[in-house]
Order: C-alpha cells, then structure tokens, then sequence
C-alpha cells in the first residue's frame, strides 16, 4: 500500500534542500517527493522527481502539481529556505485532515533567527480572511481530492501571481481551512525588515501585475458566494443638515507633543473658499501635548479642543466625539496627528472632489517620509487598485483605504466608527462603501510621516496578529451584510410579483 503523502518543494540547487528531503524521506509517510525547479539543471537528489514551474504561485505550476498526484494528500512548501519538522509534524497534518475532513491545513510554526527559535503564531481562517497576504506559514497540507476539484473552478483564468490564492478561496467554498495551534515545524527567516516595513508590499508599484489578478481572484470569489456589489450606487443628498463650517479638520491625539504642533499648523495654513475648523479631539496626553494645544484653541476660533469626558475612548471613539460635536462641519476630513497635508491645497481638493463626483467619502494618496519629510520606501501610496466600479469588492482584500480619509458627516453619524484603535477607519469605509459612492484622488495630497513612535512601526507577531484577526473579522462581518443586502435585493422582485398574482 502506497504512502498517503506527495511532497512539493522549491529547489534552487542549496543544500539545505538535500537536508529537507532526507527528513521527508525518513517521514515514513511520504511516497514522492517532488522538486519544484524554474532555474538551470540543477544537481539531481537521490529518491526525487522534478517539475519545471514558472512560479510557485500560478495555476500552471498548480495544475503541473495536480497531474503528479496520486496520493490521498499533498504538502507543500512555499518558500525556498531550510525547514526542520517536528516529532511527528506530517503524521499530525495526516490525523488533522483526516478527521476534520479539511481542504486545506497549516499549523504554527517557529523562525530561526541567528541560531534562536521565535514563535511564529497564525490566525484562524475565517470567511472574512480574503486577504491575499493572509499569512498560512511556508508549509500547506491538502487534500488531493479537493485541491483537484477545487482548481477545477479556477480553470478560466491563467494566473501567473494569484493561482494559488485563487486555489484557497475555492477550497474555502467547498471544504474547511484548518489551523494547527501546535508549532508543528521550523523554517530560516530570511525577510529581517520590521513589520512596519513590509505592510505596503501590496501597493509596490512593481506589483501591479499581481494585484490585478489578485482582484480578479477575490471578484470571482465574492460573486460565487453572493457578496459581489455590482456598480449601482444610493445618491447623496450634499445638501442634508446644517452646519456652520464646511469642513472639520478633525485630529485624535495622544500624547504626540513631539508632532502635533507639526500637524495643527498644515490645517492653519489650508487656502479654500469655504469655512473650516480644526477639531482637536485630545484624548487625555500627559506629556505636555494638552498645553501645546490650549496655546492654539486660544488662538482663536478655528481651533476647536476637546478633552472628552469619557476614559475608555479609542481613536475610532475620539473620532465619534467630534463627528457628534455641534461644532463639525459638512464634511470631516482626517489629519493624524503624525502627519501633514502636502499643501495648503489639500483641504479644498478634498471637497471639490466631494461636489464634483456627489460621494459618501473621498480618499487621497499619500507620501511616505520620515520627520525630516525625506520619501521613504515605498514612496507613493495611491491605492490604484481602486476602481470606481469594482473599488468596493477589491477593498475586501487589501488591508485599508489610504489616506486622508475624509466623510460627508450626516452619513458617517449614522455609520459611526468602532471604538478601537486600528481598524476603525476600514471598518467605517468597508460600511459606507457597501451602498455609496467613495470618491478618489491619486495625487499625493498627504504626507505620513514614518518615526519610532508611530502605533505600527514595529510590531511583534502577536500584535500583528491581533491587528490582522480583527480586521479579518471586519470583513466577514461585511462580507455577511453584501451576502444580507444581495439576498434581500433579490427577493423583492420574487415577494411584489407574488403580490401582483394574490391581487
């Protein structure tokens, strides 16, 4: 009887390849080892077949890995470094996936970093985990049955990047994705950038290629499980409620004295042909940031400070204060309290774009740099992934929006934030998103300024984590409420048809 287990490595002629496949070979559970190659010929290992690949990532190499199958399941490894399994790591992927009949199945694991191991926990899947960087480990476990049938629904595209998140998201249609919380392997980490280093990765120019074909990966998704959103929009009525000011610069602010005088004075120096305030919402600081800002509010009028009554407020919930102050304008526009507007252009291109194109919500592009405001990688940060048609379905994949944010305040009341401190921005976009318009400018009219104290300049792995769980769970909530809106969408016609007959 034949082994349950075909293994899939990339082989670029190291060593440590050589290393891998004897534990494999030592497994007792796996019957063919197969090396990926895209290189030169390289030097054959002893017990191994080769497939040629273009990359690892495409439906070719997935369906080149899919004819070599003729075991119950498939390993995988993604990334060409040295690995270490654990006591029985391949035996415990076998009892997972057998017993909880999963498509797929991946497990914590540990990096080596200069000799230490460190823990490298991953998330839960869940329906929301529509991220293309959702972050499974280097080693996947599938079953054969289903990764056959599940590359079956992919076979209209020919994806050189996003073959195999194509693969996952169908998997995740038709069968569970299942989480090891056990560190069940070791692998080298070769990436040594900070966490905050890596976050833009997907907006690199270089990898629009990619994108593309990621959106058309998740689209398919979205109108295969009914949560796609087809281009039709509710109006915006620009001329609800009444306001004093046009615009309301509003910043949230926690003991950042180092930066806020910096922020507040790129607000006073917008030129526009409308009324705008500065609401400071001041959450509190104790390093001095509360008489820096007294000195402004004292100024004179424009500059509006809060101190709010409340203590257990979030950026999101210091956000709510202002939108809900009698002093906010029509529209609030976002200022970090980090950051800069590029110039004193910036407030009155946001609400041109506002009467311009009737939206819910305009989002500009940004420059990255560090205090000394020297750009920094990856430099511009213009989100073309968004479309105006199709923006609001790819948005569901990538991790934010950009900046600044700015809200047409009547709806963002109605919406609100969630009172966190990461995340509060998407989840209120995402919502609004879900029935209007969000107007974009791709200039950059911002600058994010990059510095030590910045909330996510360099995370751990359970910070991210934790960050990345709960916008994961941000998206399946508003994947649940497209999937709600759709079914609701569709049954009216049904529910006035049956009135008409009963008439």
């Amino acid at each position: 009887m034949s082994k349950p287990i075909t293994a899939f490595l990339p082989y670029s002629g190291k060593h440590y390849t050589k290393l891998t496949v004897e534990q494999l070979r030592h497994s007792g559970v796996v019957e063919r080892i197969v090396l990926l190659t895209n290189g030169p010929h390289y030097h054959h290992l002893d017990g191994c077949e080769s497939l040629p690949v273009d990359t690892i990532t495409s439906n070719r190499t997935l369906r080149g890995i899919a004819r070599k199958l003729d075991t119950h399941f498939a390993l995988m490894f993604l990334q060409d470094t040295s690995y270490r399994l654990g006591q029985f790591t391949l035996e415990r992927f076998l009892d997972v996936a057998q017993n909880t009949v999963s498509g797929l199945v991946y497990s914590d694991y540990e990096n080596l970093k200069a000799g230490q191991r460190v823990a490298h926990p991953v998330l839960d899947y869940q329906e929301g985990s529509l991220r293309d960087d959702f972050d499974f480990g280097p080693l996947l476990f599938f079953n054969s049955v289903i990764l056959k049938e599940s590359l079956k629904e992919t076979d209209d595209f020919d994806f050189a990047a996003a073959g195999l998140y194509a693969l996952r998201l169908a998997i995740s249609r038709q069968s569970r994705i299942t989480r090891i919380r056990e560190f069940l392997y070791q692998k080298t980490e070769r990436d040594a950038r900070k966490s905050g280093e890596k976050q833009f990765d997907y907006v690199d120019s270089r990898n629009r290629d990619a994108q593309i074909e990621m959106e058309l990966a998740v689209s398919d998704h979205l109108k295969k499980v009914g949560a796609f959103l087809k281009p039709d929009f509710v109006d915006v009525d620009l001329e609800e409620g009444d306001f004093d000011v046009e615009a309301s610069v509003i910043i949230p602010v926690k003991n950042r004295r180092k930066t806020i005088a910096d922020a507040v004075d790129s607000a006073l120096k917008q030129k526009t042909n409308f009324r705008f305030n500065i609401i400071i919402v001041n959450n509190h600081s104790t390093d001095g940031t509360t008489e820096l800002v007294r000195q402004y509010s004292g100024r004179g009028s424009r500059v509006v400070h809060i101190i709010p009554e409340r203590e257990d407020l979030g950026i999101g919930g210091c956000w709510n204060v202002a939108l809900h102050d009698h002093h906010c304008g029509r529209y609030a526009v976002q200022l970090d309290s980090d950051d800069i507007y590029k110039d004193e252009r910036t407030l009155q291109r946001i609400v041109d774009t506002f009467r311009a194109e009737r939206c819910a919500m305009v989002v500009g592009s940004y420059l990255m740099t560090n205090l000394r405001l020297e750009e920094i990688p990856p430099g511009i940060i213009d989100h073309k992934e968004w479309t105006p048609d199709n923006g609001r379905n790819n948005a569901l994949r990538v991790n934010g929006f950009g900046a600044p944010r700015a809200f047409f305040t009547p709806i963002l009341r109605r919406v609100k934030f969630p009172n966190v401190s990461y995340g509060e921005d998407y989840a209120a976009a995402l919502a609004i998103s879900r029935d209007y318009r969000i107007g974009r400018i791709y200039e950059p009219i911002y600058v994010c300024r990059r510095w030590e104290g910045n909330s996510d300049a360099d995370l751990d792995i359970a910070q991210l984590n934790t960050h990345n769980f709960y916008k994961d769970k941000i998206r399946t909530f508003e994947l649940l409420a497209r999937q709600r809106k759709n079914a609701m969408r569709q049954s009216t016609p049904t529910t006035r048809t049956k009135a008409r007959k009963r008439r």
